[in-house]
């Protein structure tokens, strides 16, 4: 491990790490609760400011990032391993797709499934005057789909395989700095190896307040339509309590109980809400749009990619691509850890396949079910849908359930269902972010101290809790985006190192059997640290 302390009150930790992550998150909470309406202002401002350079910048690097895990998965190295020649994958199929799902787009596909396809129905720089409502919903569907779809996986695969590359592979702890260790060698033990933790840490605390905002004013916006509770601020902050209390409880039982049986629970009430969509909903209508709109997606993949808004001169760019972008990033350090940690012993090939296309996959179903459901209804019975979202956005998935035209007591537990849905993803994706930023701040442990597993639960609660006290979505938004831009620097070391590890692998045989791994140069730098790496078979410690 990096740097752990042997003993005090950070015994199991980085001291200097914790340390200033701690006073990152409680300064800000203390700065947005103090100045909340100029916090949210600032955030804002520096949205405003930084939207000019993301709107090109993003589009780069997610572009190359998806051509570069489809490489990855079918070029040369794709019969590599994470972990030693010949092992076998740690978890089932069906385990690793549900934990990787869960964590991974959860939360935010609920909020989004139904909001984005009607927002993007009403406005968009990919139609005209001319566009009938029809052709108008097929594009807001395949919209929809790109910012879900194999461009965002393709963030969190790269992430992940970098770091389980390391990790299984070359022994290393399971941390970001390991992926930089051809760069920087022993420095990464350093000043250098924490700054780049620290990156992570940062984007991981705002990705994920970002998401719990969200997840809890959708919950809040249920519990005003099923139960008739008002909306509030305080039932914001109880709600956010509660699911991370859960969730931190939760956490402690670790990765193989209690994170794999909440994700595979939700994964079946997924299901189970899918399959009543499809059900209940209009069904010829919503197969017939997912399977169209997928194949829109697909031929319009590439042009939607390289997409940018010089050519529009409107803001639709900003509002959604670059938000989205830069959401995947600073959720790519907490999703990639978790997804690196459930991925032990499969192919580059297996992983690149299964993490960009199954979840892609389940991704656009649930989209095309639930988003197709709102569009029907607003093309078809009389609407109702774009008034509910353009009021207020969180409560799209549950005016689209009450305009199913259920009886009264069926809709209502489909609601409670729902909100219980929303509620095991919340509680998945907050785990499994405490435990990655604990890890991070370990120095690489798979285990860290249950004491500061719960500390930082508190953290991410108190952090969640005054987002969303400075202004709500548009606050959580614009913290997001900022707390992604850093990060998105060390994407591209990544890159760098990924690649010059990988270059000792084309000794490989293309059957993917080998008798040993190759020395890799990039580990021995000169004599001194040859000594090192020779007294010290698992890497550093």
């Amino acid at each position: 491990m990096y740097n752990q302390t042997q003993q005090g009150i950070f015994k199991g930790m980085n001291r200097a790490m914790s340390c200033i992550a701690l006073g990152m998150v409680l300064g800000t909470v203390v700065l947005i609760s103090l100045f909340g309406e100029a916090s949210a202002q600032l955030m804002q401002a520096v949205r405003t400011g930084l939207n000019p350079l993301l709107e090109w910048y993003y589009v780069l690097l997610v572009a190359f990032l998806l051509f570069f895990m489809i490489w990855l998965g079918v070029g040369r190295y794709k019969n590599v391993r994470l972990g030693a020649d010949g092992e076998s994958p740690e978890f089932t199929f069906f385990s690793w797709v549900s934990m990787l799902f869960a964590a991974g787009t959860g939360v935010g596909i609920l909020f989004w499934s139904v909001a984005q396809p009607i927002l993007q129905f009403q406005a968009n720089p990919f139609m005209d005057a001319s566009v009938s409502d029809a052709e108008a919903a097929v594009i807001a569907m395949r919209l929809s789909f790109f910012h879900w779809g194999i461009n965002g996986w393709a963030i969190f695969s790269f992430v992940a395989l970098a770091m389980a590359y390391f990790a299984f592979r070359h022994d290393l702890p399971l941390t970001v700095r390991s992926v930089l260790y051809p760069l920087l060698g022993e420095r990464v033990r350093g000043r250098w190896g924490d700054a780049v933790d620290l990156l992570a840490v940062f984007g991981t605390v705002f990705g994920i307040a970002t998401t719990l905002g969200l997840g809890v004013q959708q919950m809040n916006a249920g519990l005003r339509e099923v139960l008739g509770w008002a909306d509030s601020v305080q039932l914001q902050l109880a709600i956010i309590v509660v699911i991370m209390t859960l969730a931190t409880l939760s956490v402690v039982s670790g990765v193989a109980r209690g994170v794999r049986l909440l994700s595979e629970a939700n994964f079946w009430l997924s299901i189970a809400a899918v399959l009543f969509m499809l059900l209940f909903g209009p069904t010829q209508y919503l197969i017939g749009m997912t399977i169209e709109a997928t194949g829109d997606y697909i031929q319009q993949l590439l042009r939607m990619t390289f997409h940018t808004n010089v050519t529009h001169g409107s803001d639709w760019q900003a509002e959604w691509t670059v938000f989205f972008w830069g959401w995947w990033l600073a959720w790519s350090p907490f999703v990639g850890m978790f997804i690196a940690r459930i991925s032990r012993g499969r192919t580059l090939r297996e992983f690149v396949m299964g993490v960009l296309l199954v979840p892609t996959g389940i991704t656009l179903i649930w989209i095309g079910l639930f988003g197709g459901t709102a569009l029907y209804q607003e093309l078809f019975q009389g609407g109702g849908i774009i008034a509910a979202v353009d009021a207020d956005v969180s409560t799209a998935l549950f005016a689209t359930v009450k305009g199913m035209g259920l009886h009264p007591l069926l809709a209502q537990f489909v609601s409670l269902m729902l909100i219980l849905l929303i509620s095991t993803y919340l509680m998945t994706s907050a785990n499994a972010g405490t435990l990655v930023v604990t890890t991070l701040l370990s120095g690489g442990d798979a285990e860290p101290p249950v004491a500061h597993r719960l500390l930082w639960g508190v953290c991410l609660t108190l952090l969640t809790a005054a987002l969303l006290l400075a202004g709500g979505l548009h606050t959580l938004q614009a913290a997001v985006i900022a707390a992604a831009v850093p990060f998105s620097v060390v994407v591209m070391a990544m890159i760098w190192g990924l690649l010059r590890a990988l270059h000792e692998e084309r000794f490989s045989p293309r059957d993917g059997a080998r008798s040993a791994a190759p020395v890799e140069p990039w580990m021995v730098e000169d004599a001194q640290d040859a000594q090192a790496a020779s007294a010290t078979q698992e890497g550093p410690a």
